[in-house]
C-alpha cells in the first residue's frame, strides 16, 4: 500500500475530509485530490511529519514500515 493510500484510509476511518486536513496543516487542497487520483504521488518529509502529527500516528506507519500506527514514546 502506498503512503498516500494509508493517509486516505486513516482520514476515512477518522471521518476527516481531505479538505479539512489541508486547512488544518496548511497544504494545498488539490494535493489530497491528487493522492486519490495517483496514489503513488510523492509527499515531502515535512508534510508527512505534519500529517502524522495531525493524525496522531507515526511517519513509519504512513510509510508502511510498520503496521502499528502508534508512535513510540
Amino acid at each position: 500500500m502506498e503512503h498516500t493510500e494509508r493517509i486516505m484510509k486513516i482520514l476515512e476511518e477518522q471521518n476527516i475530509t481531505g479538505y479539512r486536513l489541508s486547512k488544518e496543516i496548511g497544504i494545498s487542497k488539490s494535493l489530497t485530490g491528487k493522492w486519490k487520483e495517483k496514489p503513488s504521488s510523492k509527499v515531502s518529509s515535512s508534510i508527512l511529519v505534519s500529517i502524522a502529527d495531525y493524525l496522531d500516528c507515526s511517519v513509519d506507519y504512513l510509510l508502511g514500515r510498520t503496521d502499528n500506527p502508534e508512535m513510540n514514546k
